[in-house]
């Protein structure tokens, strides 16, 4: 009796855990968006330290490994990756002007792609990937005739985004496996016998 009920809590409290974490990601993300500038930044330096950290594993993981053939391999690797780290962490503006300037290039390139392929395929989703590739070819402009002052945002506004919409799908999954939980632990005290029923039942059938 005491081992669904205690089971279902515990999973309920995981879930409930779930729906915070999520709610901590939405405030991020709206603070981000209202702050655009502190969050490039702000994704900048995680991202050197992540590029650091996993260059740091990948050394000592190359350094285990050492007398195989991809030894020299995983530490250049790990030697770029702490390079890069070092170098996103002392100039993270510049950072943010690099990937910027890519970013806008890649919405230039994919929305040609997609426009092109569009009128040439010809497809039953011709008029929504024509769509697409306008989108794509416009925020490409517009991130590049602005560059390098749309480092200061673009970045940061995707980060943000990104937070948002993955703290709004981790309180989707919290609030949902609670009542699920919920749902649960009512059917099963509905058809989980109580003690005093399961002790007449023996009488009920010696009777």
């Amino acid at each position: 009796m005491n081992g669904p009920t205690t089971e279902g809590r515990k999973l309920s409290r995981s879930f409930g855990w779930l729906a915070l974490l999520g709610t901590l990601l939405v405030i991020a993300g709206i603070i981000g968006l209202v702050y655009t500038g502190v969050a490039t930044l702000t994704s900048m330096l995680l991202f050197g330290w992540l590029l650091l950290v996993g260059g740091l594993v990948g050394l000592l993981h190359a350094i285990e490994s050492r007398g195989t053939s991809y030894f020299w391999l995983g530490v250049v690797v790990a030697a770029l990756n702490i390079a890069a780290g070092v170098v996103v962490i002392k100039h993270p503006q510049g950072t943010a002007e690099a990937l910027t300037m890519f970013a806008a290039l890649l919405f230039l390139t994919g929305g040609v792609f997609r426009l092109v392929g569009s009128v040439v395929v010809r497809g039953p989703q011709m008029g929504w990937t024509l769509l697409q590739g306008a989108f794509g070819l416009l925020l490409g402009l517009l991130v590049l005739f602005d560059w390098p002052h749309s480092s200061l945002y673009v970045l940061g506004c995707f980060f943000s985004l990104a937070l948002l919409f993955d703290g709004l799908g981790l309180i989707a999954i919290g609030i949902g496996g609670r009542r699920i939980v919920s749902m649960v632990s009512e059917r099963l005290d509905e058809t989980v016998p109580t003690a005093d029923e399961s002790i007449a039942a023996p009488e009920d059938e010696q009777k």
